[in-house]
């Protein structure tokens, strides 16, 4: 039999009960795909992360959601970034304060000041657009909006997992934003096969916010809103990007609000186009399982 420890922390957290939940196992060597994969399921976090030694970076990092394996993703890669220094730290847990991760989509650079880590979109082989097959109004009435609600037409973005991004008019169309289940055949798919969709709008009433929600088909039927979504929020400044948005930029992006998980992401589009996602990480367990 083999124990694990493992790390319960929460990403793009503002307090203790805030952020998006991640499961951080501090070393995986021993463990298979399968049993990555039943830990995942085992725990039913949005993410779970196992951390391998790496030739590449400080660490190799594994992702799996409770149905399979992801390449890359946001709130994972800041939360596991902050077990890993305080792993290779004995004395001063805030020495290690630049460190990178590699991921199945690449070398992640990460930075801290504090608790509050940054990550640099992957982007392989450059920024990736695409339109998308579907019509605003087809979108709108999956979203259980109204044509005029959407500020432009959907658009698949890819800076690391590629994401349907829909621009809306206003903070409050994104509020009353209602995924209709019952039309989930037709929702759009990834190139991984899945079916996502991340709604937002810039606040006119607060300059620099955004605030957004990401909606996911679960495996078995049904949608799931996800609390931060730290891909997503670097798929927004690729949106930036491409739609020749002034640059540099920076927002301060809001998620979660629906789902009572409050969450903050800091993201900055520099002026070479360098996509960077930020929060706050805080730990809140810790445990050992034995296998």
């Amino acid at each position: 039999m083999s124990t694990y420890a493992f790390r319960i922390l929460n990403v793009f957290a503002e307090s203790t009960f805030g952020g998006n939940q991640l499961c951080v196992f501090e070393d995986a060597r021993g463990m298979d795909d399968a049993t990555m994969q039943a830990l995942a399921l085992q725990f039913n976090l949005s993410e779970t992360t196992f951390i391998l030694p790496s030739e590449r970076a400080n660490a190799r990092v594994r992702i799996f959601t409770p149905g399979y394996e992801m390449r890359f993703a946001g709130h994972p890669t800041l939360g596991t970034a902050h077990v890993v220094r305080d792993l290779a730290n004995t004395g001063d847990a805030l020495s290690l304060n630049a460190l990178s991760l590699e991921f199945t989509a690449g070398v992640v650079p990460v930075l801290a000041e504090g608790d509050v880590w940054t990550f640099t979109a992957p982007q392989p082989g450059g920024l990736k657009t695409a339109a998308a097959n579907m019509t605003r109004a087809g979108m709108a009435a999956l979203l259980s909006l109204k044509e005029d609600n959407l500020l432009a037409a959907p658009l698949w973005v890819d800076t690391g997992t590629d994401q349907l991004l829909v621009a809306l008019r206003s903070t409050d169309a994104v509020r009353r934003a209602r995924p209709d289940s019952a039309q989930i055949d037709v929702w759009p798919e990834s190139s991984l096969e899945r079916k996502t969709v991340y709604v937002f709008a810039f606040d006119p009433e607060r300059p620099g916010r955004v605030l957004s929600r990401y909606f996911f088909a679960k495996q078995g039927g049904g949608v799931v809103e996800d609390p931060g979504t730290g891909s997503a929020c670097a798929n927004l400044g690729g949106w930036l990007i491409a739609n020749g948005h002034a640059l540099p930029a920076e927002y301060n992006v809001e998620q979660g609000e629906a789902v009572q998980r409050p969450c903050l992401l800091r993201l900055k589009v520099t002026a070479d186009s360098a996509i960077q996602v930020g929060g706050k990480v805080i730990e809140i367990g810790r445990g050992k399982i034995s296998l």
